[in-house]
């Protein structure tokens, strides 16, 4: 990465205009943006030293409350888009792909991440689930830890704030560059790392802001062992059927398992992965 004179990470485009960036050996394995866990119960969010977000879980079982506090600081990994960037139409996740190389703000760090415009949420994300409240927040984590929701580093300015009133044009004109999200797995939600400014002004606007979403892939080796699994239990169903009789349906059950199994290979090496959690630096 360029910020410590390595080389650039393997790009692999996407269809839709996305791409995977292959992050090489080298780089530092500790990232500037990164989740540290402190306890059980309690992590950080941190920005090179400083502390962004303040977390601790409370109650029993699989369903928690996770309380936050967020701290005033966070600098976007990504530079502010020029009018004639936005009006241009430029290739947001391949731009967004190179700012994130150069920055020394950002999450990336060795292993492989995917970026893709994000087009469709589940209803509520983009207003009951985002969090307004500022700068302690409250979410019902549901059992096995997710909560789904879109979480800013920093408060969303009104709707006649100045920079809010300069983006809602071009929101009005379907010009806006995109935000950028963070999947966070262990939230099962997004942090809004670039882009607060605009995602106000789409809002303002009456629709959700238009979003590339950043996510963490596994590595080579993780999704090949999967996909040698799937394969040996795909390879065991068709030898079950091809040992039963011949009946009118069997030409049509090999298909649906030859295409269900070609559907989830496909998608093996793009699936997100865990989002790593740190250990605190020792004193």
């Amino acid at each position: 990465m360029n910020r410590t004179g390595i080389t650039r990470a393997t790009r692999e485009p996407l269809p839709g205009g996305g791409v995977v960036l292959a992050v090489p050996e080298g780089v530092p394995d500790v990232p500037a943006l990164r989740f540290e866990r402190e306890s059980e119960r309690r992590w950080v969010l941190r920005q090179g030293e400083r502390p962004l977000v303040l977390a601790r879980s409370e109650g029993e079982g699989c369903c928690r409350e996770l309380r936050l506090r967020r701290l005033s600081g966070h600098r976007s990994p990504l530079p502010p888009p020029s009018a004639a960037s936005m009006r241009s139409g430029a290739n947001w996740p391949h731009r967004y792909a190179r700012w994130l190389e150069e920055t020394e703000l950002g999450p990336l760090h060795r292993g492989r991440w995917r970026l893709t415009p994000r087009t469709v949420f589940a209803p509520g994300i983009w207003d009951c689930d985002l969090v307004r409240d500022w700068p302690d927040a409250s979410l019902d984590l549901l059992c096995g830890g997710g909560w789904h929701g879109v979480l800013p580093l920093r408060p969303l300015l009104a709707p006649d704030a100045p920079r809010v009133k300069s983006y809602r044009k071009h929101a009005r004109q379907g010009t806006l560059a995109p935000v950028l999200l963070w999947w966070v797995s262990f939230l099962d939600g997004w942090l809004l790392l670039d882009g607060h400014d605009r995602a106000a002004a789409a809002l303002a606007e009456g629709a959700p802001p238009p979003c590339v979403e950043l996510v963490r892939l596994p590595a080579d080796d993780a999704w090949q062992t999967t996909a040698a699994e799937i394969t040996e239990a795909h390879e065991q169903r068709v030898a079950h059927l091809a040992a039963r009789p011949e009946g009118p349906h069997t030409a049509r059950q090999r298909q649906a398992l030859d295409r269900s199994y070609a559907d989830v290979l496909s998608t093996l090496p793009y699936d997100a992965d865990a989002t790593p959690m740190f250990a605190l630096p020792r004193a």
